[in-house]
């Protein structure tokens, strides 16, 4: 029999963050960095660290972005209290670019995740296929649907009821969420 998961007693409550002491927070109080040269001064030695390296060489390795990895750095920096986000967004491009330039030091083939996909506007035969079936659908239909009405003959008993239907009172259209009659 299955196990369930247990609930875990030490999950922070709702509206928890709301009730504690301002300031307590580090990106409550002020940045550590105030400039982006300053934080850039903060990003470039641990880049160039051989520990934080060698881990950020294997994550790029594996297929990860360089945006993605920098946009992580540079946030774990703002929750950190070490700059604001305002100096994070500027420092982000000039650290995406130290970061292309040591995995080009190091041979290290990358992403930057801002290569655009090259759309390919082939189509498939069953695409081809399934756009020529719909066409004949649509082309049987139209040849089964009944005359226009000008072309139908028009009696008079027609006539009553198409003049007692313009007489009643019609509801308006409603937008998207209108009941139908």
């Amino acid at each position: 029999m299955a196990e369930l998961p247990q609930l875990s007693i030490d999950a922070p409550i709702a509206g928890q963050s709301l009730t504690s002491e301002l300031g307590n927070r580090p990106w409550e109080n002020p940045p550590q960095y105030t400039t982006v040269e300053e934080a850039l001064e903060y990003y470039i030695p641990r880049i160039m660290e051989p520990s934080l390296r060698n881990d950020m060489l294997n994550v790029l390795e594996m297929g990860v972005p360089i945006t993605t990895f920098a946009n992580a750095v540079q946030m774990s920096a703002v929750m950190q209290g070490k700059h604001t986000i305002d100096i994070g967004v500027l420092v982000l491009p000039v650290l995406i670019e130290a970061i292309a330039y040591v995995a080009d030091m190091e041979g290290i083939e990358y992403t930057t995740g801002t290569e655009r996909q090259i759309e390919d506007n082939t189509f498939s035969e069953s695409n081809i296929a399934l756009a020529k079936k719909r066409i004949q659908e649509r082309m049987a239909n139209e040849k089964n649907k009944p005359a226009m009405k000008e072309e139908m003959p028009v009696e008079e008993d027609d006539m009553e009821d198409d003049d007692d239907m313009m007489m009643e009172p019609q509801a308006p259209m409603g937008g998207l969420m209108a009941r139908r009659a």
